[in-house]
C-alpha cells in the first residue's frame, strides 16, 4: 500500500487527504451498519492511528459520543497522523483495559497491515478484554495481530466484525489463518488513480471471475474435438475413482477428447463408467510415452489414484519429457520423495503441481510463511504451483501468485 500512496501523491493526491479520505469510508461503513452509539478508538503510532483520529473527528461532528486512547504519546506523532491527532477536539484518554467500559463499539486503528512483530503488554490485554466482553470491532485496514502480507497471527489477535480496507485487499485478508479474523472485508476507495494499479502491477490478487473470465478460450464456429483439445489422463488399477473425477472435470471445462489410459486389470472399470471417454491400455512396453507418441494429444494429468510405484515416476517422466501441457497430483508427487531433483530436472514446457500441504512438505524443504514457500517452490519447480487447502495458493514461476478464497468447508470430502 505504501507504493500506491507513493504514486498517488506523485500523480497529485495530497497523503493528508487520502488519509481524510480513508477515515470517512471507514465512517460510512460504520453507518450503513450500526445505529448512534458509543465508540472507542484504539489509534496507534503511525498512519494506521492518523486514520483512526479521523474517524473519531468525523463521528464526533455528527453527534456519536467518542472515546480514544493513543497507544503511545501525541508527541511521539509524525507527518499526517501529527496533523488529525491535533484536529481532534475531544480527550486521549490513556491507553487501558478502562477504555473500553460502556463501549457498544470498537474502532481497531492500532497497527493496520504494519504490524512487523509479536503483540505484547497492555495491546494483548486489551484484545482479551474485548474477545471477553464480546464487543463488536471494526478494524481499519487489517485487523491488529495480523501480518498483511502472510496472514499469519502474530501473538495474539483480534476478531473483527468488519474490516475495511482500501484500494484493494492484502494477503492477509485472503490467507489463513488472517482471513478468519477479518470478519467482512470491505475495500473501498479513497481517491487513489486508476493508472496507480497498472503502475504497481501487483502480483498477488485474489481468485475473482474478473481475473481470468476474459481469457478464457472461445471455441470459433470451425473448431472440431481435436481444435479442443485431446486430454489423457493415466488411471490407477485400485484407486479408479480419482480419475474418473478428474476426466468428468475436464469434459466439463471444455476438452474435445478426454482419453483415460489404464492398467489391463482396470480397463473394464474404466469402459463402463462414462461413454464419453476413451480408454487405452497402458502399453507393456513403452509405457506412457507410446501413448504420447500421439501428436493430438496435448494435455496429460498423471497422478490421481496411481500408485506410489516405480510405473508411477515412470509415468510422470514421460508425461514430462514428451511436449503436452502437463499436470501432476497426488501419488506422482509422492512417487518422487527423497528424489525431488529427479522430477523437476524432467521439466521441459509447460507444468502444474498441485500438492495438498503433506505432498508440498515432501517435494520442497522450504522454510518461511505458506505464501513465500509457494513462491519459492514454483521457481524452483519452474512449474505452477496450486498449493491445495482452505486457502488454496496459485503460484507462477515469475512470481505471479493468485489466491483462492472461495473454498467453503462442503468441500472438504474425498473427492470433492
Amino acid at each position: 500500500m505504501t507504493k500506491a500512496d507513493t504514486l498517488a501523491v506523485e500523480a497529485g493526491v495530497s497523503s493528508l487527504d487520502l488519509m481524510e479520505n480513508a477515515g470517512a469510508t471507514v465512517v460510512r461503513e460504520i453507518r450503513k451498519r450500526w445505529v448512534r452509539r458509543s465508540v472507542v478508538i484504539l489509534a496507534g503510532p503511525g498512519n494506521n492511528g492518523g486514520d483512526g483520529f479521523v474517524v473519531a473527528r468525523l463521528l464526533h461532528q455528527i453527534g456519536w459520543p467518542v472515546r480514544l486512547g493513543l497507544l503511545g504519546d501525541k508527541t511521539s506523532l509524525r507527518g499526517d497522523s501529527k496533523v488529525n491527532a491535533e484536529r481532534w477536539v475531544g480527550k486521549i484518554e490513556e491507553f487501558s483495559v478502562a477504555l473500553l467500559e460502556g463501549a457498544g463499539l470498537v474502532v481497531d486503528a492500532l497497527f493496520g497491515a504494519g504490524l512487523s512483530r509479536p503483540l505484547e503488554g497492555i495491546v494483548l490485554d486489551i484484545l482479551n478484554a474485548m474477545e471477553a466482553r464480546k464487543l463488536p470491532c471494526v478494524a481499519v485496514d487489517v485487523p491488529t495481530g495480523i501480518d498483511g502480507n502472510t496472514g499469519e497471527v502474530l501473538g495474539g489477535v483480534l476478531n473483527a466484525d468488519l474490516t475495511v480496507t482500501f484500494f484493494r485487499k492484502k494477503p492477509g485478508h485472503l490467507i489463513l489463518p488472517g482471513r478468519q479474523h477479518c470478519g467482512e472485508v470491505e475495500v473501498t476507495d479513497i481517491g487513489i488513480p486508476s493508472g496507480v494499479l497498472k503502475k504497481i502491477s501487483p502480483v498477488i490478487a485474489e481468485n475473482l471471475p474478473q481475473l481470468w473470465v476474459d481469457k478464457l478460450p472461445v471455441p470459433a464456429p470451425d473448431f472440431h474435438k481435436y481444435s479442443r483439445g485431446h486430454v489423457v489422463i493415466v488411471g490407477g488399477s485400485e484407486m479408479t475413482g480419482a480419475a474418473r473425477l478428474a476426466a468428468r472435470a475436464a469434459r466439463r471445462a471444455g476438452a474435445g477428447i478426454l482419453s483415460i489410459v489404464s492398467p489391463a486389470n482396470a480397463k473394464h472399470i474404466y469402459e463402463i463408467s462414462d461413454a464419453g471417454n476413451l480408454v487405452l491400455e497402458l502399453p507393456a512396453k513403452k509405457g506412457l510415452s507410446g501413448i504420447l507418441d500421439n501428436k493430438r494429444r496435448n494435455a496429460v494429468l498423471v497422478g490421481p489414484g496411481n500408485g506410489v510405484t516405480e510405473l508411477t515416476r515412470k509415468n510422470a517422466i514421460s508425461a514430462l519429457t514428451s511436449k503436452n501441457a502437463v499436470v501432476l497430483d497426488a501419488d506422482a508427487l509422492t512417487a518422487f520423495e527423497g528424489d525431488p531433483e529427479t522430477l523437476f530436472g524432467s521439466i521441459k514446457g509447460r507444468c502444474v503441481l498441485t500438492p495438498h500441504q503433506g505432498e508440498f512438505d515432501r517435494l520442497f524443504k522450504i522454510n518461511g510463511d505458506k505464501l513465500s514457500r509457494c513462491r519459492e517452490a514454483a521457481k524452483l519447480a519452474n512449474s505452477v504451483i496450486i498449493l491445495k487447502g482452505f486457502d488454496t495458493i496459485i503460484a507462477e514461476p515469475n512470481g505471479r501468485v493468485v489466491i483462492n478464497t472461495n473454498a467453503p468447508a462442503d468441500l472438504a470430502t474425498a473427492g470433492a
